[in-house]
């Protein structure tokens, strides 16, 4: 018996190439020896890729193949995926059109030609961009000042995105650093409001998401306004202050506390309380206490309500003989009359 001889390695390629329109349809390719080099195509994901390859003549066996296996060989399709096609704008044109690219089609693709002289391929390796997208960031949160607070903002994207952090405040401060973790030491309440979370790469604009911080605080008084009044007059007295949450507010007369009753309204909105006397009397002029709570704390101040002293008007009808104007027609009319004796006395020469 004579022994089969061994096959050549260098027919390989040759042996590959004849058998490619021979395959039944979905037998996977092992393996291709790729000998030239690669050239890379750069796609965003989304668009549509041509990865060219050009034949020397019709009578040439061509195919094209992934890591995965046989896409075309000739002009039958073995690849199930709708999205993929050939592009021959030329009848020497064996390219191939990729609709709609995602990044699973990234990888290694070659465009096999057998010739009536040797084989050749050509690879082509396609580089699939995937714009910035963010896919996870903080949940809006409340916190205490002087607490620690972690922010998260996570991104997809290819090339990796570049994540950035800003505090939305009229001076918009960017934090340096590209971190997908925010982190801020004993916050304060300045430090409260929106935070900005920006991951961009060169691909497509940024994808931008923000996240609120509240920070809550004890009440502090901004405002206590005290108020003068005659009695008979409408006034109020008025006091403001700063807390998250907002505050609540009391009024009080020495220790008593005062109820909307007895001509007395008390009116809080937000962070603003006013203590209005609808007919001021003597029994309301004092000192007033305001009380401002929340959760985190208490605080108050004092007004005062003055009593006002009315002015007293000048007679503007002086009696006869009085005042200022009838003294000063006495004082001229004696002069006058010792005037005209004195000039008697010298025209009569006496």
């Amino acid at each position: 018996m004579v022994g089969r001889a061994q096959p050549d390695r260098r027919q390989f390629p040759l042996v590959l190439l004849r058998l490619l329109c021979l395959l039944p349809t979905g037998l996977p390719v092992r393996s291709v020896d790729y000998n030239r080099g690669t050239d890379n195509i750069t796609v965003r994901q989304g668009d549509t890729a041509i990865l060219r390859c050009f034949i020397e003549d019709k009578s040439s066996k061509v195919a094209w193949l992934n890591r995965s296996g046989i896409i075309f060989a000739g002009q039958d399709k073995w690849s199930l995926d709708p999205r993929v096609e050939l592009e021959k704008r030329t009848p020497l044109e064996y390219s191939l059109r990729i609709q709609k690219v995602d990044i699973y089609d990234e990888g290694s693709y070659t465009c096999s030609v057998q010739t009536l002289h040797h084989p050749k391929t050509s690879q082509v390796y396609l580089i699939v961009q995937v714009p910035p997208k963010i896919s996870n960031i903080s949940s809006d949160i409340t916190v205490n000042e002087g607490s620690n607070v972690t922010l998260v903002c996570m991104a997809n994207g290819r090339p990796e995105p570049v994540i950035t952090w800003r505090h939305l405040t009229p001076t918009a401060r960017e934090f340096e650093g590209d971190e997908e973790f925010l982190e801020i030491l004993g916050i304060t309440r300045e430090q409260s409001g929106k935070y900005e979370c920006k991951a961009a790469n060169e691909v497509s604009t940024a994808d931008v998401k923000q996240v609120r911080v509240t920070v809550n605080y004890p009440p502090t008084i901004t405002e206590s306004k005290s108020n003068e009044s005659a009695t008979g007059r409408q006034v109020s007295l008025k006091c403001a202050a700063s807390a998250v949450p907002t505050p609540d507010f009391e009024w009080y007369r020495d220790d008593t506390r005062i109820n909307n009753a007895n001509g007395l309204e008390i009116r809080s909105t937000g962070s603003q309380s006013y203590l209005t006397v609808a007919n001021v009397t003597e029994e309301h002029y004092g000192n007033y206490t305001c009380v401002a709570t929340n959760k985190l704390g208490i605080t108050n101040a004092s007004l005062f309500l003055y009593k006002k002293i009315l002015p007293t008007l000048p007679n503007p009808f002086p009696g006869p003989g009085t005042g200022i104007a009838g003294s000063g027609s006495m004082c001229l009319a004696v002069p006058l009359w010792l005037l005209a004796v004195s000039l008697l006395c010298l025209l009569s020469k006496c």
